[in-house]
């Protein structure tokens, strides 16, 4: 082993352990104490988890979350009890790079908590991080106490010690959990879940399809790992469960399935979500459902900062579908911001000379940017293109937050898995007129 992977194996050690390193002289949960709690699994995958039937108490109709899963709990004298972990941890956040933020048992954003409306919880939250937290449940009506605001309703959670949360769920919807201590940094850092409380009645507001994911905006130079915790505004990678196009799952429907997506927004802006080829309607907020009477028809939702939006759509349309955030530089990955428009300018006698200095140099934005959708050149480690994506007709050209919604005849009940491309009946595909 040479020195620089020596390095880079003890930075990563002293990052994801260092918090742990911490704890220990602020009192370690033992493990004699922790066999009293439930589980708290962890996972670093970023594959997603298809939606898993409850095993033990009130039954619901599962959530998929994209690029996630969803917490395990155990039933104990009439009380569902979940186990959280606060922690360092490593996201990658699309195939060539990796992220070391906080978050949840392994991940960030943490893993999914689903709960029925009624239900009685317990959630243990044990805090590995270097510094105290708490966690505010957002959205839900409960005790003053149980609402997770530092100072205000409750002591922060000190390094290594585990507290517990406990209340009765008097409402169904959409929800979050994320931090109410030093939000500046745990936030920025990822730390952030999403929370489905499915109603007590599972006829009700029932789909075939139940999507979910949060939005959250890092701020980390190329060449680095860690996300910076001072930016307002100049955020470099726009993300949905921590992942940028094209790692964000595909959403896979059967034509004809009663879809869902679930979406909240923890940026520090708002994001019109475009859907393609169909049309929606707001059917939930984080303030619970929308009577449908009080619905209309939309093809972009906007989706304030600190809010959950809940739409729902009749997959009816078959076929690949963009959904996106439609501000066009969230659809975007790393980028300069102070980069001039170079659109007309004859740049050759400038490449002339650069190159004989540093041969392979390219010109950039002379035409535009489309260019940098197929353009191979060097990038520092752990860094993406600005622009990606391969379709079935060449470079997709985007990143941030970009998925497709691939809609299929044949696709069968509760299958998730990719189909691959849509294959076009023949004459539906745009193209060239002969002009000759």
């Amino acid at each position: 082993m040479n020195n620089n992977e020596q390095k880079k194996m003890t930075n990563r050690r002293q990052f994801l352990k260092g918090a742990g390193a911490a704890a220990l002289g602020a009192g370690l949960v033992s493990r004699v104490s922790l066999a009293a709690l439930p589980e708290s699994p962890s996972s670093m995958s970023a594959t997603m988890e298809p939606p898993a039937e409850p095993t033990s108490g009130r039954w619901y109709n599962p959530v998929v979350t994209l690029n996630g899963w969803s917490l395990p709990w155990r039933m104990k004298n009439g009380w569902k009890e979940f186990h959280l972990t606060a922690e360092a941890v490593e996201r990658e956040i699309a195939p060539g790079m990796t992220a070391r933020l906080w978050g949840y048992n392994g991940q960030s954003p943490g893993p999914t908590i689903e709960c029925v409306e009624g239900d009685k919880v317990r959630i243990f939250v044990t805090n590995r991080l270097p510094e105290h937290t708490t966690v505010h449940w957002h959205g839900i009506f409960l005790a003053a106490g149980m609402d997770g605001v530092t100072g205000l309703n409750q002591p922060g959670i000190p390094p290594g010690k585990t507290f517990a949360y406990e209340f009765e769920l008097k409402q169904s919807g959409t929800f979050m959990y994320h931090p109410h201590a030093d939000e500046m940094v745990q936030m920025a850092m990822g730390m952030m879940g999403s929370l489905v409380v499915h109603p007590k009645n599972p006829e009700l507001h029932k789909v075939d399809r139940d999507f979910c994911f949060l939005m959250s905006s890092y701020d980390i130079d190329p060449g680095t790992m860690t996300a910076k915790v001072n930016t307002m505004t100049d955020f470099n990678l726009w993300t949905w469960n921590s992942r940028v196009f094209p790692g964000i799952d595909h959403l896979v429907c059967r034509l004809g399935d009663r879809v869902r997506v679930r979406m909240g927004n923890l940026t520090m802006t708002n994001h019109p979500i475009h859907v393609h080829g169909l049309k929606f309607e707001v059917a939930g907020t984080d303030g619970g459902w929308v009577r449908p009477e009080a619905r209309w028809p939309e093809v972009t939702s906007d989706v304030a900062i600190g809010q959950m939006r809940a739409i729902e759509f009749d997959a009816d349309a078959p076929g690949d579908w963009a959904m996106h955030c439609h501000k066009s530089h969230h659809t975007m990955n790393p980028m300069g911001h102070s980069v001039p428009n170079m659109i007309g300018v004859d740049q050759r006698e400038v490449q002339q000379s650069i190159s004989k200095l540093l041969p392979g140099y390219m010109v950039m934005g002379e035409r535009g940017m489309a260019d940098m959708g197929d353009m191979t050149m060097p990038l520092p480690a752990n860094t993406l293109p600005m622009m990606t994506g391969e379709g079935q007709f060449g470079p997709i050209e985007m990143g941030g937050m970009f998925t497709v919604l691939k809609i299929r005849a044949d696709q069968k009940p509760n299958d998730y898995s990719d189909p691959g491309w849509y294959d076009n009946p023949e004459g539906t595909v745009a193209y060239e007129v002969d002009l000759s």
